[in-house]
Formats: structure tokens, C-alpha cells, sequence
């Protein structure tokens, strides 16, 4: 089951809105719906948020360490409060999926992620779970940095906004520790596909 939800990005109003905040807006709406706050601690380097729920202690963490020092604040909560690394959900921003869709998996590479990357590094294992959040791909890898510092186009951010109220619903299911059931949540959470047009009178069925 899940005890600790990281969201991770940048702190600083010029990174807000940035795509590589996806993380952060996640952790946000979870805090909403749980009505709590997230406020700083120092000795987790990053904004805490404590609550219980059917009776289980939960962890809401944003750290406040820039990215790529992710796992400082991570590790620092993590053991002072005796959390598996199976125990943590990292809700971060994804170049591989597109806007409005999410992937949860469980361990695997950090594929280059820098705030996954110090995870990694800080537990020393990459056995936690990750709720990867569609933010599409420039298309040209020169390109990555700049466009996950960048705002998404409107109609991205609506989709992405959009993806974060439907992940939420998974939240019982990992706290439950039916990651499967989260994970059929997750993925079946796609936004419905157009339907195909209707062939016309004595058109031919493909």
C-alpha cells in the first residue's frame, strides 16, 4: 500500500506552470481532495503534508530541492518515518506519454528523468512506484530541456488538468494496496476516442 505521494518539480513562481510541474499539480489536486495543506519542512527539504485515512498515516511530499536533488528530501522523510521504497508513489511529469493520458508502474530505469534519477540514487533502489504524467515530446531530443521548462499549450494543460482528476480516483485502490486495481484505473482512465463515421448507404463495411 501506498503511505507516501511525492509530486515533484521545481519551487519558484517562474516554474509554476512549467511542464516538469506535473508532479507538483498532482500532489496539489491530492491535496484538495483530502483537505490538506502542504506546508515547508526543513528537515525534509521540501512541503509536507500529514493525514490519516481509514486509519493508515499518509505522506503527501513536494520537494523544494530543485529537481535534480530530488531524493534528498525523498530518502529524508522516507527513513525518519520507516517508509519502503515500495511504499512511495512518485507522480512526475512524462515526455513518453502524450498530454491528458498517465502510466502507473513499478520500478524500472529513471530513462533519464533527473528528479527520478536522485531517487534512485538517494534509496538506492528503483523499487518504488512512479505515475508517469503525459507531457508529449518536442520531437527532437536538443529540444526536451527547453520544452519541459515551458507552459503547455492551453488545450495541453486542460487535457493534463483533465488526467489529474481521473488518476485521483486510483488513490483508494493504492491505499488499499490494490495496485492492480489502481493501475486498471489508471490506464483505462483514457479520454474516450472518437467513433469511427459511419459508412453511408450502400458504402461497403471495411
Amino acid at each position: 500500500m501506498i503511505k507516501l505521494f511525492v509530486g515533484l518539480g521545481n519551487p519558484g513562481a517562474e516554474y509554476e506552470a512549467t511542464r516538469h510541474n506535473a508532479g507538483f499539480w498532482w500532489v496539489d489536486a491530492l491535496a484538495r481532495e483530502l483537505k490538506v495543506s502542504l506546508a515547508p519542512e526543513r528537515s525534509y527539504h521540501g512541503l509536507v503534508a500529514r493525514t490519516a485515512l481509514h486509519g493508515q498515516t499518509l505522506w503527501l511530499l513536494e520537494p523544494q530541492t530543485f529537481m535534480n536533488l530530488s531524493g534528498k528530501s525523498v530518502a529524508a522523510l522516507a527513513r525518519f518515518y520507516k517508509i519502503e521504497p515500495q511504499e512511495i508513489l512518485v507522480a512526475h511529469d512524462e515526455l513518453d506519454v502524450v498530454p491528458g493520458q498517465a502510466k502507473l508502474k513499478f520500478g524500472g530505469s529513471h530513462a533519464g528523468h533527473n528528479g527520478l534519477r536522485d531517487i534512485h540514487a538517494q534509496l538506492g533502489t528503483g523499487d518504488y512506484w512512479r505515475l508517469r504524467l503525459g507531457i508529449g515530446h518536442p520531437g527532437v531530443k536538443s529540444e526536451v530541456v527547453n520544452w519541459v521548462l515551458k507552459k503547455p499549450a492551453p488545450e495541453q494543460r486542460t487535457a493534463m488538468e483533465e488526467c489529474i482528476a481521473r488518476t485521483l480516483k486510483a488513490v483508494p485502490a493504492m491505499l488499499a494496496g490494490e495496485m492492480d486495481k489502481a493501475t486498471l484505473i489508471v490506464h483505462t482512465s483514457k479520454p474516450p476516442r472518437p467513433k469511427p463515421p459511419r459508412p453511408t448507404e450502400g458504402e461497403e463495411k471495411p
